[in-house]
């Protein structure tokens, strides 16, 4: 028997839910059954697996007052949990709508006159999706639902720290008979995780870059692919030729929206000697307006830290950073209301890459400013990470494109800050320890569940093999 999992609240700092990890051998049964399944929903072909993700969307539609909820719940946080079952309804939609063009199969004749070749391409069984806790429902589905619609079947785990969002979801998957077959939700930590990586055809994981490297070597030793996105230090350089007013407007809301805990937070801003008083002025005066989401979720716009562990780290870098020089101008402490941490967004100046702050992810709404003289300086500064997940550029539009084709990162935002949030089509790659394996952006995001085939087909079938001349 596996020992029960509690979960706290992270409003009232309770222990108020209970999740129970499937002990191995039944997780190891259910992928069993679920890739059998799988070869049902193959042939069920796309117009039938679009028809059943509409159902489950329409189920859970019905159900949307008890989703959110359970999001609210998980994660402390109203509007953005709107915003994510909002996200996460549209990407079926989405997806619906582009798969059929993506899967389309083509027939070709080659440079070789008497072959032809027919391009086509295969799912993998069973792809296994592991997601963290910052954003829950979006995080779990974000693969998901184009595995699904390439024909894959999918057992997701989620975070054992946000698991409430699923039991509505399984509800939902229940009035789907044929989807409900090819895929599942497991509870579990770590354990359950690594188990699921032993038993399936693929893996998905978004988290830390010390548990990503984990899962790398476990995918690696079961010969799977691993698709990882990792970590984020993500920076945002301002030019003088910036409009100060959008510059800080939009790094202020990419840096404390879901309380920082986003890896497309921006974590560390550069600005340029000439303007830099001014900017970090304005960013201060408009950090000062935002309130806390206590006592209610509608008070305000600053959740709270859903995990322990993320507060000790916000306030380790805090102490760091003030140890080593840096000043503080608004927040810049942990508080404990009604039994939940809080943190009012923080805005640092005298910061330099000595500094935890400046160098490794600090998961909150945290804001620390630094000058810089140069664009080569700037630009050094940015790419002085281990990650390189995004960044963004304030600046004339021409300034800033020079300045984004020389960062090291996957996506760059011009004139504003975590676009790829709200914007699907463009491809990305993680660059250094943010993350590995092909896009989940654009097409490549269904593409990568299909393992490509090749059908040569000769057609002059009388003559003698090719090479048989040759020989001769």
């Amino acid at each position: 028997m596996t020992k029960p999992i509690e979960v706290r609240n992270p409003r009232t700092g309770k222990f108020d839910y209970v999740i129970i990890p499937p002990p191995p051998r039944l997780l190891v049964q259910q992928c069993k059954r679920t890739r059998r399944a799988q070869v049902r929903w193959q042939q069920l072909g796309l117009e039938g697996r679009i028809e059943a993700l509409q159902q489950w969307k329409d189920a859970i539609l019905s159900g949307r007052d008890r989703l959110t909820e359970a999001l609210v719940n998980d994660t402390g946080r109203l509007s953005t949990s709107v915003l994510e079952i909002d996200s996460f309804l549209s990407s079926i939609d989405r997806w619906c709508r582009l798969a059929p063009e993506l899967l389309q199969e083509s027939a070709k004749n080659t440079a070789i006159p008497f072959i032809a070749l027919q391009q086509t391409s295969v799912p993998y069984p069973l792809v296994g999706v592991i997601s963290p806790w910052n954003f829950p429902l979006s995080l779990s589905t974000v693969d998901t639902i184009p595995a699904l619609l390439a024909g894959c079947a999918v057992i997701v785990k989620p975070s054992e720290i946000t698991p409430r969002f699923v039991a509505p979801l399984i509800t939902a998957l229940n009035t789907v008979p044929k989807l409900h077959e090819v895929l599942t939700f497991v509870e579990g930590a770590g354990a359950t995780g690594s188990v699921l990586i032993e038993n399936v055809d693929l893996v998905c994981f978004t988290g830390s870059v010390g548990t990503g490297r984990k899962v790398a070597q476990a995918a690696a030793k079961q010969f799977i692919p691993a698709f990882l996105e990792l970590g984020g230090k993500d920076p945002a350089i301002v030019l003088e030729s910036a409009n100060l007013e959008l510059a800080t407007s939009a790094i202020l809301w990419a840096s404390v929206a879901n309380t920082g805990q986003s890896y497309l937070s921006i974590e560390r801003i550069y600005v340029a000697d000439s303007i830099f008083e001014k900017f970090y002025h304005q960013l201060v005066a408009k950090a000062h307006r935002l309130e806390l989401a206590y006592p209610t979720v509608e008070s305000g716009e600053i959740g709270p830290i859903v995990v322990e562990k993320q507060a000790a780290i916000i306030s380790d870098h805090l102490l760091d950073a003030v140890e080593k020089g840096a000043v503080i101008h608004c927040g810049g402490v942990i508080e404990d209301f009604g039994g939940g941490w809080w943190c009012r967004p923080t805005v640092l100046t005298q910061v330099n890459h000595s500094m935890k702050v400046m160098t490794e992810a600090t998961f909150g709404p945290i804001m620390p400013v630094m000058p810089f003289s140069t664009v080569g300086e700037a630009v050094f500064l940015a790419n002085d990470s281990i990650y390189g997940l995004s960044a963004a550029v304030f600046a004339s539009e021409t300034e800033a494109l020079e300045v984004a084709y020389q960062i090291d990162a996957g996506a760059i935002s011009i004139n504003d800050a975590g676009l790829t949030a709200i914007m699907h089509e463009g491809e990305k790659n993680a660059f250094k320890f943010s993350g590995l394996g092909g896009s989940r952006m654009g097409a490549a995001a269904l593409k990568r569940f299909m393992r490509k085939k090749a059908i040569l087909i000769k057609t002059n079938s009388t003559s003698d093999p090719w090479w048989f001349d040759n020989e001769a």
